[in-house]
């Protein structure tokens, strides 16, 4: 059998400009647009490395010609190269993959915090199935018992392909319209069906309440559009409830899966006076920026405490992190899920997206988690009765294609625990309560 080489331009893509956006779903943290190189003229050094080899062009047609030729069943030219461009991203880590349209407007839909669903945050796996990272606070999901953890294996009795898990789209829909989920789950002997009915997703990111008299409490569930704003707003009705000065606030960031870097570098501008809050670094030097704080403390300088779990990522990772590397707060929990990456958006001309990974990001004392996430000060653990004894079996360090961390411990390892109902609160409250200089990192069951 003779293969055709298809002409040179089938095989070449030009890639626009970078453009900032950011999901609830798939966090991502980018500071600024970003030009993509010129992929002819990145430097005089890189100019080798940016040109594709004419023998990898040429085996690559040849199998395109192959596939076209002689596969069973005929495969149209669209379909072959959008499974080849989604196989271009699928081997770089777990975070970059290609959008079409419709996915692309769902990812830029959730970041605003709107969306018809059933209140999920997932993880696409290697086997095109969907981890959940955490259900999302009075949805569908949550109501159902949906867990951190649980493997998504199919969708109304449709099972993934290895290069189809890469979206919730599937889970999306009309309000009001069901939707069957075929779950795996530690500890249960087979999978199982859970119909969820969709609804409007409004996420309501921030929540307060005061736990005692000068004591408040903040929980933030993710970082969206609108969430600083949302915070500044609560922690203002906090300290007037509290006639005026708070005693000490309690953040609460346990499974929150991140979202947007610029709402989690705002609260933490609200919490400090000065420092350095995050700090992105990637090879494109326009991605390498740092971000200050600004003079005034929302909180009147109230005492502050953070609680995370293994469920913590992205941005609430930086959000911990510069409050403790400023020496603003103390960090109590579990260790983090160590997402220290940064994705960025590249759409394209016809209407879908690329998402790409294109810098890590570093706490101000120049830490990057990536891999190892952040351990807390003061360490709790989860219930004793604790599905799995609240030991996830996944971290971004054991993630299929991850990236290097600086510490990057062996996969899975590091998992921290998944910290569920009050008890971390009250141990969180009572850390609180007790002088910063009498602090020292402790273990304790929550």
């Amino acid at each position: 059998m003779s293969l055709r080489l298809l002409p040179l331009a089938a095989a070449l893509f030009a890639l626009p400009v970078f453009a900032q956006e950011t999901p609830a779903s798939e966090p991502k943290e980018d500071p600024a647009p970003i030009e993509a190189p010129d992929a002819m003229n990145v430097g005089a050094e890189d100019t080798s490395a940016s040109k594709v080899p004419l023998a990898e062009i040429r085996r690559y047609v040849a199998v395109y010609n192959a596939v076209k030729e002689a596969y069973v069943e005929p495969v149209d030219d669209r379909t072959l190269m959008q499974s080849a461009i989604r196989g271009l991203l699928f081997d770089l880590d777990p975070h970059s993959m290609y959008m079409e349209h419709e996915t692309a407007e769902e990812f830029d839909e959730a970041s605003r915090g709107s969306y018809g669903g059933v209140g999920v945050e997932l993880q696409r796996q290697p086997d095109g199935s969907l981890r959940v990272i955490a259900p999302i606070d009075d949805t569908p999901a949550a109501r159902a018992g949906i867990k951190a953890g649980d493997i998504i294996t199919a969708i109304d009795g449709k099972p993934f392909k290895p290069d189809e898990g890469d979206t919730s789209g599937p889970l999306r829909g009309e309000p009001g319209s069901k939707v069957t989920l075929t779950v795996v789950r530690e500890n249960k002997p087979k999978p199982f069906d859970i119909t969820l009915t969709r609804e409007t997703i409004r996420i309501v990111s921030v929540k307060s309440r005061m736990l005692e008299p000068g004591y408040g409490y903040l929980r933030i569930a993710s970082f969206q559009a609108d969430t600083a704003a949302d915070f500044d707003r609560q922690l203002d009705r906090l300290r007037e409830q509290a006639g005026g000065k708070l005693r000490g606030l309690v953040i609460d960031l346990r499974s929150n899966p991140g979202g947007l870097l610029t709402s989690a570098v705002q609260i933490a501008d609200s919490l400090l006076e000065k420092g350095k809050i995050v700090s992105t670094r990637g090879r494109v030097p326009i991605s390498d920026a740092e971000f200050g704080a600004t003079p005034g403390d929302r909180s009147g300088g109230a005492p502050v405490v953070v609680l995370v779990d293994a469920g913590s990522a992205s941005a609430s990772e930086v959000l911990a992190g510069a409050l403790r590397d400023n020496q603003r707060a103390r960090v109590v929990g579990s260790r983090t899920f160590g997402k220290g990456s940064v994705q960025t958006v590249l759409p394209l001309d016809n209407g879908d997206s690329v998402k790409l990974t294109t810098a890590r990001y570093y706490t101000p004392s120049g830490k990057s988690i990536q891999a190892l996430g952040i351990v807390p000060d003061v360490e709790l653990h989860a219930a004793k009765d604790a599905q799995n004894g609240g030991k996830p079996d996944y971290t971004e360090a054991s993630l299929r294609g991850h990236l290097a961390g600086d510490e990057d411990d062996a996969p899975g390892t590091n998992a921290g625990e998944v910290l569920e109902g009050d008890a971390p609160i009250t141990a969180a409250l009572n850390e609180l309560k007790k002088p910063v200089a009498s602090a020292p990192a402790t273990r304790k069951d929550g």
